[in-house]
């Protein structure tokens, strides 16, 4: 098996150059949800080039179908293609040419990579079965995987399984980390809006004081993983904004507070959002305030199956070798859309090292180029070994 893998690499090694190039070209054109469309024509036109059967969903979303063989079973590998809205200050020679935009998180790398394989796939077709190469847009909190299901992807492109990847700063280049069960947290928002009664702030007894409200729930919230969350379990709920007047002696009559909410199953997510309601609600009723509570919930967690993950694990092992794996039982606590799609279907999603770069959503952030080799050979190896 590494025998073969080294020939892959050595494939690809040969086209690297033009690859590399193109994720340079797609980092310095980057384009945020739901607005590839120059970054989704580029895919396009390449795996059609390639002898794939192109077609879109979800707007500037992108399934190319490869068929090979007389197998029967059908695999989806997934890339995203968004960036974010991020000034880029990397100062690099093909950073952001797009004012307010930047590939922060890797997407252009993702992206890149899966066009590597996709690239010596074609060539080969050294598998049996149907391939199904997913270009997803909008995956930063957009929903764009959820609008690809909408749209029936998995009813119109079969796949009895599916797998994605996403790079990890702070893990060594290279490495590999495969995660059974939850790998990812499930992200959530709550928006709470406090109202009190204005006044003067020498007169505050004839007020109802709203920062004092929010400052008893922002306390009050606290308690909630503490005491109400069991120690073998994790959760975060954290209150990133708090605002309220303008003032230094005029009590506001409103005040806002903004929380990000993690957990990794759907029990203690549902809890999360009870316990959050019922503290803001009865807190603002303690003081005399009423409060408006507006609860999004984002991306549920990625939930690996074990089999597929094992695997996962046992290509990159035999492709790369045990000393490929970075030993990792915990999960992220990043949120991923992909989850949408493991909902519907079983997979894996698995994390490669980026080494030590700026963190993901970083201002000076980069996907680092040697991956691009290392996960478009590890795509081939896992599409020859599951279409075998």
């Amino acid at each position: 098996m590494i025998e073969d893998s080294c020939e892959v690499a050595a494939a690809i090694r040969l086209y690297l150059p033009e690859m590399t190039a193109l994720r340079h070209q797609i980092h310095s054109n980057p384009e945020t949800g739901f607005e590839e469309k120059a970054t989704s024509a580029i895919v396009a036109k390449l795996l059609e080039g390639w002898g794939y059967k192109v077609s879109k969903l979800a707007g500037t979303g992108i399934v190319a179908t490869l068929k090979a063989g007389n197998g029967e079973k059908t695999l989806g590998l997934r890339a995203d293609m968004d960036a974010l809205p991020v000034t880029e200050q990397t100062g690099l020679s093909y950073a952001s040419k797009n004012s307010g935009k930047m590939h922060a998180c890797g997407h252009d790398g993702h992206t890149s990579s899966l066009l590597a394989a996709a690239r010596y796939l074609a060539r080969t077709k050294q598998f049996s079965g149907t391939l199904n190469l997913i270009f997803q847009p909008a995956e930063e909190g957009l929903g764009g995987a959820r609008r690809m299901i909408e749209e029936g992807i998995f009813e119109k492109f079969p796949c009895e399984a599916i797998f994605g990847y996403h790079n990890v700063p702070g893990v060594p280049v290279g490495k590999f980390c495969f995660i059974p069960g939850a790998a990812t947290a499930a992200s959530d928002r709550a928006r709470i809006v406090v109202k009190g009664k204005s006044g003067h702030g020498a007169q505050p007894e004839t007020s109802v004081d709203p920062i004092v409200v929010g400052a008893a729930i922002v306390t009050s919230l606290q308690t909630i993983v503490s005491r109400n969350i069991s120690p073998l379990k994790a959760a975060v709920v954290t209150v990133a904004s708090f605002h309220a007047g303008e003032a230094y002696n005029i009590i506001p009559a409103t005040a806002e507070l903004k929380l990000t909410i993690r957990s990794y199953d759907e029990t203690t997510r549902n809890f999360l959002e009870k316990r959050v309601k019922e503290i803001a609600e009865y807190q603002a009723n303690v003081f005399g305030a009423k409060c408006e509570i507006d609860y999004f919930h984002l991306n549920p967690a990625c939930q690996n199956d074990r089999t597929l993950t094992a695997f996962a694990r046992s290509v990159a092992e035999k492709t790369f070798g045990k000393d490929a794996i970075e030993e990792r039982s915990q999960p992220f606590t990043f949120s991923e859309d992909f989850s949408y799609m493991l909902q519907k279907k079983q997979g894996c999603y698995f994390f490669i090292g980026n080494g030590n770069t700026a963190n993901l959503h970083s201002d000076h952030y980069d996907f680092n180029d040697e991956l691009l080799l290392r996960a478009s050979t590890y795509w081939v190896r896992l599409v020859e070994t599951y279409l075998s």
